[in-house]
C-alpha cells in the first residue's frame, strides 16, 4: 500500500512557516526547518519584547520628567508627590510629552506642585 503523505495539506503549512520567515537571511529563509526554527524563537522574542517595551518607554518618560523637573529646580520625587497632593491626574506619558513639547504648561504644573506643600 502506497505511504499517504496528504501533499496538499503538508505543503500549505511549511509554505505558511516560510512565508513568516520572510526576510531572514540565506537558510533561515529557505530550508523549512530551520526557517519553522527561527520563526519560533522569533516570535518567543516579541513576546517578551512587547512587554519590556511598556517598562522602557515608562522608564523614559521618567527620565524626561525628571530632567525637566532639575531645570525648574525640584526634584522629580517632590514634584510627583506635589501634583499627587494636588489631585492632579496627569499619568507620565503625557507629563514628558508637556515637558518636551511645552516648557510653559510644564512650569505651571511645577508651581502647582510647589504649591501644594
Amino acid at each position: 500500500m502506497p505511504r499517504a503523505t496528504n501533499v496538499p495539506y503538508t505543503k500549505a503549512r511549511r509554505k505558511k512557516w516560510l512565508k513568516r520567515a520572510k526576510g531572514f537571511f540565506s537558510g533561515r529563509r529557505k530550508l523549512y526547518r530551520t526557517a519553522r526554527e527561527t520563526v519560533q524563537r522569533a516570535l518567543r522574542y516579541a513576546t517578551q519584547h512587547r512587554k519590556q517595551k511598556k517598562r522602557q518607554f515608562r522608564r523614559l518618560w521618567t527620565i524626561r520628567i525628571n530632567a525637566a523637573c532639575r531645570i525648574e529646580k525640584i526634584s522629580y520625587s517632590r514634584f510627583i508627590a506635589g501634583l499627587k497632593r494636588a489631585k492632579v491626574t496627569l499619568d507620565r506619558k503625557s507629563l514628558a510629552d508637556l515637558a518636551v513639547r511645552n516648557g510653559t504648561a510644564f512650569k505651571k504644573l511645577v508651581s502647582i506642585a510647589r504649591d501644594a506643600k
